[in-house]
């Protein structure tokens, strides 16, 4: 008898050949037959038999072709005839369960053309068996819907793409094949507990709010700050610009053109400058005043965010718009128009200071796992980031103690068996009533992707 290569229940292996690149292994099944499909019954006759060619894990660097001697039956009631069932073999795949459920993790690591190349399939095969593991995970791991919620996006892949984040727990828990306000609205829509969602934080991207006032008409849109704060930097490059294509003769232009080696300095907050800084940048803003302005400017809008209040920094925001002149208004006018858009929604945070700062984070992380990929597509890539084992924050909410009723306790400990016994004891102290529910369980709560953990992992090679 041929040594059991398979290692696989419900099998008896008959004969096993070795090639250059593959075990091919014949077998054939030990279970007795099972009823009709058609109508259940037991009484079966054969009809046959076929060979089925299943594919299974890789041994010792190998393919693996089972040949199973598969019986053909015929039902005795119905007249149906059937193939018996294969135990452990995905029908729809011909792969065993085992190796279905193999190519589905590891098809978040690897390229399919090499797992479809290792097992010796399609490479469209290794795609179905990939987009059914998603599927059930997307099926069986669920995050906790954010009470903060950030949306933001990631230009990856040739196109924008939204992600959701959990931001008080500094999670990931979606990314959105786009950033079309159709795509957020049923993502959204199909939240559980999405009344629960206070906040959200987003950049200025109409389809955005235009989706959670749809769907979320109770959440307070927050818009965060540091994309209001970076349109005061680019309104200076933008006027540092203008100043290189201004006339030839013009000495701003010829002064203009060197600064470009310190913009650095120009982008930082004056008070965060070493005594070297400041002096550089003193020399230009001393040489070219009207780039000096637009520093004055620059810094004017950052400070509207020092502002205790949404009604000191309205005053504040009303007083910088004024001070802005003629030379300026042009290259600041994106961030006069961003508060007269969004004033609501950027006076928000005030009252409510939440930020899609950690996003950015994700976001590099994000790029990092496509690098590492070479080319992965969007799907996996998601599920990469999404579904890599060991990287969900989860926490354990466990039952406070409570006090209970003793007969109830009795009851759940198994001593009493049946609903008659249970109502005759509590009958008779005049407690009559409906058979207590189950003593809840400690509850597993996934807070999604922890970053530090998905970072850790990459560097790894985990990922």
């Amino acid at each position: 008898m041929p040594v059991n290569i398979l290692n696989l229940p419900g099998y008896r292996v008959a004969d096993v050949r070795e090639a250059e690149r593959e075990y091919h292994v014949k077998a054939e099944t030990i279970a007795p037959a099972g009823a009709c499909p058609a109508c259940q019954s037991s009484a079966t006759v054969g009809h046959g038999r076929v060979e089925v060619l299943v594919h299974d894990l890789p041994v010792h660097g190998k393919q693996v072709g089972v040949y199973v001697d598969a019986r053909r039956l015929r039902c005795q009631g119905c007249g149906k005839t059937f193939m018996e069932t294969l135990p452990g073999v995905n029908d729809a795949r011909r792969m065993t369960q085992r190796l279905v459920k193999w190519v589905g993790e590891r098809s978040l690591r690897h390229t399919f053309t090499s797992i479809a190349e290792e097992i010796g399939v399609a490479e469209g095969t290794i795609r179905n068996v990939f987009a059914d593991h998603v599927a059930e995970l997307e099926r069986t791991v669920k995050f906790q819907t954010p009470h903060w919620m950030g949306i933001d996006e990631i230009h990856i892949i040739r196109r924008p793409r939204a992600v959701i984040s959990n931001l008080k727990n500094n999670t990931a828990v979606n990314m959105l094949p786009d950033r079309d306000k159709k795509t957020v609205a049923r993502y959204l829509a199909g939240l559980p507990g999405r009344e629960d969602v206070r906040y959200v934080a987003i950049d200025m991207w109409v389809p955005y709010r235009e989706a959670v006032r749809e769907v979320l008409p109770d959440a307070i849109v927050v818009v965060d700050k540091f994309h209001v704060q970076r349109l005061g930097n680019m309104a200076l490059d933008e006027f540092r610009r203008s100043l290189g294509r201004a006339d030839k003769a013009d000495p701003a232009r010829k002064k203009a053109a060197g600064v470009k080696k310190d913009l650095a300095l120009f982008r930082k907050r004056e008070r965060d400058l070493n005594d070297r800084e400041r002096l550089l940048l003193s020399g230009w803003l001393n040489n070219i005043p009207e780039l000096a302005e637009a520093y004055r400017l620059k810094e004017g809008y950052f400070d509207i965010y020092e502002a205790e209040s949404q009604a000191q920094a309205s005053a504040r925001f009303d007083a910088w718009a004024k001070s802005v002149g003629p030379e300026h208004r042009a290259a600041f006018a994106p961030a006069l128009s961003a508060w007269r858009n969004w004033q609501p929604q950027i006076l928000a945070y005030f009252d409510h200071r939440i930020t899609n700062a950690f996003t950015e984070s994700l976001n590099s992380l994000i790029r990092s796992i496509n690098r590492r990929g070479r080319g992965h597509s969007f799907e996996v890539l998601r599920a990469l980031v999404l579904y890599s084992k060991g990287a969900h924050r989860i926490e354990i909410k466990r039952r406070p103690f409570e006090r209970q009723d003793w007969d109830t306790l009795t009851l759940h400990q198994g001593r009493l068996t049946d609903y008659a016994t249970y109502t005759g004891m509590v009958g008779r102290a005049g407690m009559m009533r409906a058979p207590p529910a189950r003593l809840p369980e400690a509850e597993e709560v996934n807070y999604g992707v922890d970053i530090a953990r998905l970072v850790a992992m990459l560097e790894s090679g985990e990922i």
